[in-house]
This record gives C-alpha cells, sequence and structure tokens, in this order.
C-alpha cells in the first residue's frame, strides 16, 4: 500500500480523533474493505465478521509472515482495534453503518497470534 494515503488534511482530522493508529492501519481498513467489496455480486453491507476476515486474508497476502508485524506497528493488535479504526472512519464519515452496528461487534473475531504465528502455514517446517 505504498503510495496510498489520505489527503492531509483528511489524516489530520481522522487523527485528532484517535490517534493510537497509524495511517497505515486507515488505509489498511480501506483496502481490506475494497478488495472484499470486489469479490461479491454486488456491493452491500460487510459485516464486521466479514470485515475482519478480510484484514487477515489481505495482510496475510500481502505482507506473508511478517503480517503481525506490519500490523502491530500501525498499532493493530487485535480485531478490536480494527473495529475502533472502522468506527472513527464511520464517526468521521468516511464509511457508513446500520443502526445496529457498533465497535463490539469487532471484539474477539480471532487472535492476531493464533491466525498471524501458529497457524501461519509457513511456521511448520516438515521433517526432511
Amino acid at each position: 500500500m505504498i503510495g496510498i494515503g489520505f489527503r492531509p488534511e483528511v489524516m489530520e482530522q481522522i487523527l485528532l480523533r484517535e490517534s493510537r493508529f497509524a495511517e497505515g492501519a486507515y488505509v489498511f481498513i480501506m483496502a481490506a474493505l475494497e478488495l472484499h467489496q470486489s469479490k461479491l455480486e454486488f456491493k452491500r453491507h460487510v459485516t464486521a465478521e466479514e470485515l475482519s476476515l478480510a484484514c487477515r486474508d489481505l495482510a496475510i497476502k500481502k505482507y506473508g509472515v511478517m503480517a503481525k508485524v506490519v500490523l502491530n506497528r500501525w498499532g493493530l493488535h487485535t480485531t478490536s482495534d480494527l473495529g475502533d479504526v472502522v468506527f472513527t472512519l464511520v464517526d468521521l464519515n468516511y464509511l457508513s453503518s446500520l443502526p445496529t452496528d457498533n465497535r463490539s461487534q469487532f471484539n474477539d473475531i480471532y487472535d492476531f497470534d493464533e491466525v498471524f504465528n501458529i497457524n501461519y502455514p509457513w511456521t511448520r517446517v516438515a521433517s526432511l
């Protein structure tokens, strides 16, 4: 996602609302959402679980064994953090949500250590 980012005034507005996450976290969420939407037959509302899984898949595809390191560097350590990024963008009207959507729907969808380390396909070395 090198070379992609928000206009400086947009990022300033985002960071005034929520400064725990680097710009990369916000760009990453938008990229995961766009990638997921492109796989659907038609654009529709995406659930917290769908977006979290799309983030997992994009991180593994884009960053491989370094996925957790990259996400952590941006301030993303849990799926709850993904929700905080999403709802910051919702609060600022860069994303929309349904009245039934809330941050807690992102809680504990998966464990970063588990999906990016323990279950990563390259963590086990086959016997030769």
